[in-house]
């Protein structure tokens, strides 16, 4: 079954380009393109269908992608959202990330890279280019580190968070560490409320930055 897509872009040629190339992946399809988030909204009253994952532009008029973002994370959390920019600038990368973006794309992404990005964010709920884990990496601020590394994080949390930085799922990673895929979870909720963390993208983030590597 193809996952269903939504372009919100204001820039038609950009929209139309990318809708084009998806239509070439057997795994996507796009349902529709919007002008912008205000656009959006009003063709869901209109009861168009709610996408899999929302390809959403930053930059727009009337309604632009962090308060898209926003609003999608509140009432449609299920819903995937990858990040749009012709830039790479880190303001706007944290800022989208902390308003409900899983994934972070530059506009002029090649087509092969553009489908490894939508199968990684579907798959794994989260995808972001190497440029853009360096740049939320050193985001994290070396205070709020110092703050972290005081909490007490048992020796099995450690074990866990050694394996979010690999590609594992979480029902591996419970076969590695010869427990049950719901003692894993257990796991990963204890850490996100110890570290104010909500993904596991946060989660690897911080093994990197602290050192827990396999």
């Amino acid at each position: 079954m193809k996952r269903s897509i939504v372009i919100i872009d204001d820039h038609v040629l950009i929209a139309n380009a990318l809708s084009g190339i998806i239509s070439n992946f057997n795994q996507f399809e796009v349902l529709y393109v919007c002008e912008n988030g205000q656009d959006f909204q009003d063709k869901l009253k209109e009861k168009h269908p709610v996408p899999d994952l929302v390809l959403l532009d930053i930059s727009m008029p009337i309604m632009d992608g962090f308060e898209t973002a926003k609003w999608l994370k509140t009432t449609h959390p299920n819903v995937l959202i990858m990040a749009l920019s012709m830039q790479d600038d880190d303001d706007s990368l944290i800022k989208m990330i902390k308003n409900g973006a899983k994934g972070y794309m530059l506009k002029n992404v090649h087509p092969t890279e553009l489908e490894i990005a939508l199968n990684t964010i579907a798959n794994k709920g989260h995808y972001f280019p190497e440029w853009a884990a360096s740049k939320i990496f050193t985001s994290i601020s070396d205070d709020a580190i110092d703050a972290k590394l005081k909490i007490k994080i048992s020796d099995r949390e450690t074990e866990f968070l050694k394996y979010t930085i690999t590609e594992m799922t979480y029902k591996e990673i419970s076969e590695k560490m010869f427990c049950s895929p719901r003692t894993v979870e257990n796991y990963r909720d204890s850490l996100f409320e110890k570290l104010e963390l909500k993904t596991r993208v946060g989660l690897a983030v911080y093994a990197l930055k602290n050192g827990y590597t396999e």
